[in-house]
């Protein structure tokens, strides 16, 4: 599945240069950067990669796909655990809200799928599944088409009551 979603953000990239090109407002964008997931679920950080492309000057269109690389060390009755972000992809509307040239504040919201692995004396356990995400962020572009992106989202997991808090600093890249 991870290979799946990873071709159609492949896609997306080579896609957006040309979508970027058909509408006077419609330009692509990319970013990179760490995520920190905390709250009902373990604290964990992952890598993640966004590709988006601007509606109109209000709205865009953007997915993310982040593979862990931080993991949970923790310890229950004696017995040493880790919780591991596997993966995690999601799909957002956004709406924008230029200040100036350099700044947008935005609000997002989407659906998206998380996959984590809780490791106790050997066994595994598959914590995560799908959640209802929404949040809130500013970009700020520094030189040119690259600026730097702050964000927050919140996960609203479908299963159970579990909630959790992304948090976001990325290198962005407008094309």
């Amino acid at each position: 599945m991870i290979r799946n979603i990873l071709a159609a953000c492949a896609v997306i990239a080579l896609a957006s240069p040309v979508m970027a090109q058909t509408g006077t407002d419609t330009r692509g964008y990319g970013n990179l950067g760490y995520t920190h997931l905390e709250g009902d679920t373990p604290s964990v950080g992952a890598v993640t990669g966004r590709l988006g492309v601007d509606l109109n000057r209000w709205m865009a269109f953007e997915t993310e796909a982040s593979i862990g690389v931080k993991k949970n060390e923790f310890e229950v009755a004696g017995f040493e655990g880790t919780n591991r972000h596997q993966w995690d992809a999601a799909g957002y509307l956004v709406g924008k809200m230029p200040i100036g040239d350099q700044i947008n504040v935005f609000a997002r919201g989407g659906y998206g799928h998380t996959e984590l692995t809780r490791t106790v004396a050997g066994s595994e356990t598959d914590i995560g599944g799908d959640s209802w995400n929404y949040g809130a962020g500013a970009e700020f572009l520094l030189h040119g088409q690259t600026g730097l992106r702050a964000d927050w989202t919140r996960r609203d997991f479908r299963q159970g009551d579990v909630k959790a808090n992304a948090y976001s600093l990325s290198l962005v890249q407008r094309f």
